[in-house]
């Protein structure tokens, strides 16, 4: 048992406190600090673990704003206090979490917390035991399963959607033109979202020209629509696409505007796709296309959310070389099941595609040959041959990595991100909400030596074990 102390600041007759460490079933009555008239406090023992808690005042029940709250499945909100071993951890907002580290160490032992000034800086926080870990992961468990998807939605914005019947040149010139890597597919004759056109389309089919140009040329992809281009590759990529049932093609994968962030998450990780329509129903029968849900959205969410929260969930403190999170390069190897990939500018845009197919992954990092981060190659990049049908013009195992990225060089997006394994995972997870990132770096500070790498799904499979 733990003694925890509970506190009061905003006045009142009569506090009594309740909460789920007591099952909700009874109320201790709140004791009157000496020389103040507002403030009531209550030490109680109970056990390690996450409670929630709530304050009945002059017989209203209320909640202390200053201190982290959450919603329970009920829709009542609560505040929250999380007992760690022998120590309590909540937090004070009223003063400062962190302050500047004056103690003059070395760099390597300082952390970035991931403030908006990127000059604040606080001592590693000590490692934490399993137990502790997992109760800091059911606080964030539980703000993804109180927000929900229609919180992802912009106040303004646009959602672009393609026929189905359109053809594939067509829709990968607008994908082109608009910057898009994913756009949902919308079929007519059904009046439904019918699927998701994506980069690793447009991947698929450079591979198949590259293998077999006389079977599948140019000008039978000018006039075949995205329909019958995602029935052939239904019937020819089964092994690539392992989302796919074995006799049927899989159900649209979506979200409706009122499930769980929590929800959203596992979808498009179980299903292992890049994003997912937010679809709402009108009287049950005509959908409306509202937004495109991706991890890094959820993400982005979940940062804003615990951004002053951080000295409470010491978690995100974590140096994220100290965790077992990403893949690491073998001389950094702790327990790793997938091996770290990179390229060289050098090697072919054949095999760049073929390893982010097969892989499975969105992107790669470039290194030279001392294994120094010098760029990174991401299955979006190839949107950009769809312009002036470039890619009717290259042949995919004689131009270079190197020679690909000049080519993409005009519109690529700033995706390359990069940490030192002493960054906390806060502030690597703040680098992975930005737009277009999925995966961060992990290099040597000095010399840029690639380290490791960790993606969207990292995070979020580390957050849920």
């Amino acid at each position: 048992m733990v003694q925890t102390p509970f506190t009061w600041r905003y006045g009142g007759r009569e506090v009594f406190l309740s909460g789920s460490f007591n099952g909700w079933s009874k109320r201790i009555q709140m004791i009157p600090m000496d020389g103040s008239a507002t403030v009531f406090q209550r030490f109680i023992d109970v056990p390690p673990g996450c409670y929630q808690y709530k304050f009945l005042v002059d017989g209203t029940w209320q909640v202390d704003q200053q201190q982290i709250c959450d919603v329970d499945e009920y829709g009542t909100v609560n505040n929250i206090v999380l007992v760690c071993g022998t120590e309590l951890m909540i937090p004070d907002f009223n003063a400062e979490a962190f302050q500047p580290s004056t103690s003059g160490a070395n760099d390597k032992a300082m952390l970035s917390v991931g403030s908006s000034s990127g000059n604040l800086s606080i001592e590693p926080a000590l490692q934490l035991s399993d137990a502790d870990m997992d109760i800091l992961r059911q606080v964030l468990s539980m703000h993804l399963l109180s927000a929900a998807v229609y919180e992802l939605i912009p106040n303004s914005g646009k959602v672009l959607i393609l026929d189905v019947e359109v053809d594939v040149e067509q829709a990968f010139h607008v994908m082109y033109d608009e910057g898009l890597r994913v756009v949902p597919l919308w079929d007519e004759h059904n009046r439904q979202v019918a699927g998701m056109l994506t980069a690793s389309d447009f991947i698929l089919i450079l591979l198949q020209l590259h293998s077999n140009r006389a079977i599948f040329a140019n000008e039978d992809l000018g006039r075949q629509t995205v329909s019958s281009w995602k029935g052939w590759k239904f019937q020819h990529h089964r092994d690539v696409l392992r989302t796919l049932m074995p006799h049927e093609r899989m159900p649209l994968i979506h979200a409706g505007p009122d499930e769980s962030l929590a929800d959203a998450a596992s979808r498009i990780i179980q299903n292992n796709v890049s994003a997912i329509p937010v679809i709402h129903l009108v009287n049950g029968l005509c959908p409306r296309l509202l937004h495109i849900a991706c991890l890094s959205g959820v993400l982005k969410h979940v940062c804003r959310h615990l951004k002053h929260h951080l000295g409470y969930l010491t978690l995100l403190q974590q140096p994220v070389g100290y965790l077992p999170l990403g893949t690491r390069a073998k001389e950094f190897l702790r327990t790793m099941d997938r091996p770290l990939l990179t390229l060289h500018l050098s090697d072919s845009l054949n095999v760049a595609l073929t390893m982010l197919l097969e892989a499975q992954i969105s992107s790669i990092p470039i290194v030279d040959d001392g294994g120094n981060l010098v760029d990174i190659y991401s299955r979006s990049d190839i949107i950009s041959l769809a312009k002036d049908n470039m890619y009717t013009h290259i042949q995919l195992n004689h131009m270079t990595i190197s020679q690909a990225i000049e080519i993409t060089a005009d519109v690529r997006r700033d995706r390359l991100q990069t940490c030192t394994r002493f960054d906390s995972l806060y502030r690597v997870m703040e680098l992975l909400s930005v737009p277009d990132t999925r995966r961060v770096i992990i290099v040597e500070a000095s010399s840029r030596r690639v380290e490791g790498v960790i993606t969207l799904r990292d995070v979020f499979h580390f957050l849920a074990r």
